[in-house]
């Protein structure tokens, strides 16, 4: 098609996500296979790497914003602009789940922590009782320093006893099929309580001067 030299591409593949290392495709397919395609980055200079009509420009490319351009009867097209992000992965997900507790009362506020490691970019998501009213807050703090890690915090305010149960929260990885989930059970109490085992008897005798321990153990 002279009147549309590249294929057009959808957003999706507007945004290409690369680990570190890893090759990467810029898919400006052309709709003419004799077509020269030229890739620019974002200061306008030429790129130098394989092309291939059916896929784009293959190979190892620093993060940024790049453009294809090919020449039509003299006219000069561009494709779509094409941004690569380099993102830090390990093929593993490390991941750790945390509550400050996991016994809390009628009235007060759950906190779960959820932390993935060594991974920029990944897919998170929270499976838990009030999940369905969309009860929980969520907040993501991206880390860098001193080591990469992703925190995910679960808040839910004004826990009441439906609140009670499993608290789970699986990542999957950005680029690979890899997924790990974590899970911690939380309990909601109507209200608190307490619970002694006293250590002595009804009736305890003591000679004079004597020193004596009374053990109580509380819950």
């Amino acid at each position: 098609d002279p009147d549309m030299p590249f294929v057009p591409s959808i957003p999706e593949d507007q945004f290409i996500l690369v680990e570190e290392g890893d090759p990467a495709v810029i898919p400006c397919r052309t709709s003419d296979p004799e077509a020269q395609v030229t890739l620019v980055n974002s200061l306008d200079k030429s790129v130098h790497a394989l092309y291939d009509t059916k896929q784009g420009f293959i190979g190892n490319f620093l993060a940024g914003s790049y453009t294809c351009k090919t020449m039509v009867k003299g006219v000069e097209f561009k494709s779509d602009e094409f941004l690569i992000y380099i993102i830090r992965a390990t093929s593993q997900l490390p991941v750790e789940i945390e509550a400050l507790k996991t016994v809390y009362k009628t009235g007060e506020t759950i906190v779960v922590t959820c932390v993935v490691f060594d991974n920029e970019v990944v897919n998170l998501q929270w499976n838990y009782p009030g999940k369905v009213k969309e009860k929980g807050q969520i907040k993501l703090d991206d880390i860098k320093v001193p080591s990469q890690k992703l925190v995910y915090t679960l808040t839910i305010p004004e826990a009441s006893v439906k609140d009670t149960g499993d608290y789970e929260c699986t990542a999957r990885h950005a680029t690979k099929e890899v997924k790990e989930n974590k899970k911690v059970a939380i309990t909601v109490h109507d209200k608190g309580f307490v619970h002694l085992e006293p250590q002595f008897s009804p009736l305890e005798a003591v000679n004079l001067h004597e020193v004596k321990n009374f053990v109580v153990d509380v819950q």
